[in-house]
């Protein structure tokens, strides 16, 4: 039980929750997180009021709410364990935003989240940029003896190929998914050239049945990536815990995203859903999608190159998929 509430006369806490729009409130945070702005399009609320009384949940300790730039998202508080009146309120808040048909618009609220990043990656691209140099593919060709295990990478999000570019070398397989067919297209023609006929480009959803499908036919990925794929994602933690299940037992899992940010101008100009992440949030993505032995660290920023994204600072999240061994409880 969070501490507010526990110090708190109990009549305080009835009077709290008394108020039909704060159980609503309390509802659909139970559901998902959501901006504010989220929660007064499914209350049909003013964001004002929606405030108010968010701001009166949060200080009883019912609601977290975090801050992204100038946007704030709102949770039902993880440490509510054990109170019954507390259950009680979520379940009849629940009740009434199924009740009014709020709780069921959430998924159609968290897909429109989506679109921005959508249209921005189906614009034509700029084929202009200069390509790695010709000799990396050797270098990385010597280097593959140094993996343990090289039968399947899969790129998840691959854009336009630089990073499977770079893999390709590396791996015997590489499964590279990405759900625009502009992005897949300079892909197609930054591959052609070097006859990596080993290369699966696949257009679907990065969560596409048949994707999941095909790669745990070939027994799962020893290498799974996501490289500046978190920031566009509408769940976040959801996408971990994708990645982790396309990667087979002991299989390496490895995201390259931004630390947190105050760029506000990055969601315009490059359709970006979430300004970075903190590095205990990615540690507790790994651990939520059963990850272990997860490292977070950065990337210096001289290795970033020139792009509209080279000001920010950017960090790796990597981590393993347990064997049975390790997960097998002692």
């Amino acid at each position: 039980m969070p501490l507010a509430v526990a110090e708190s006369p109990r009549w305080e806490l009835y009077r709290l929750l008394g108020e039909p729009r704060r159980l609503r409130l309390l509802g659909l945070t139970s559901e998902d997180e959501l901006s504010i702005g989220e929660l007064a399009e499914l209350t049909r609320e003013a964001q004002p009021n929606v405030s108010k009384h968010l701001k009166l949940l949060r200080e009883a300790g019912l609601v977290a709410v975090r801050r992204q730039g100038t946007r704030a998202f709102a949770r039902l508080s993880p440490d509510l364990n054990g109170d019954p009146l507390l259950a009680d309120a979520i379940r009849s808040g629940r009740a009434l935003c199924a009740e009014d048909g709020s709780l069921e618009r959430v998924a159609q609220v968290i897909k429109a989240r989506d679109e921005d990043a959508r249209a921005f990656f189906e614009q034509p691209l700029d084929d202009t940029s200069a390509p790695p140099i010709a000799e990396w593919a050797a270098y990385l060709t010597a280097l593959r003896t140094l993996l343990p295990q090289r039968g399947l990478a899969v790129d998840l999000g691959t854009g336009d190929g630089a990073l499977v570019e770079l893999l390709a070398p590396l791996f015997d397989r590489v499964i590279a998914v990405d759900r625009s067919e502009k992005q897949l297209e300079a892909a197609g023609r930054r591959l052609s050239s070097h006859g990596y006929e080993h290369v699966e480009l696949v257009q679907a959803e990065y969560n596409d049945t048949a994707v999941v499908a095909r790669v745990r036919e070939l027994g799962g990925a020893d290498a799974v990536f996501a490289v500046r794929l978190l920031h566009h994602a509408p769940r976040p933690q959801q996408l971990v815990s994708l990645l982790g299940s396309l990667a087979r037992p002991g299989g390496q899992v490895v995201v390259i995203d931004y630390c947190s940010h105050d760029d506000e101008l990055m969601r315009e100009r490059q359709a970006d859903l979430w300004l970075g992440f903190e590095r205990d949030e990615l540690f507790g993505f790994a651990k939520s999608a059963g990850l272990i032995n997860p490292e977070v660290f950065v990337i210096p920023a001289a290795r970033y190159g020139a792009g509209p994204d080279a000001h920010l600072k950017w960090q790796v999240l990597a981590a393993r998929r347990g064997t049975k061994e390790e997960i097998r409880p002692s």
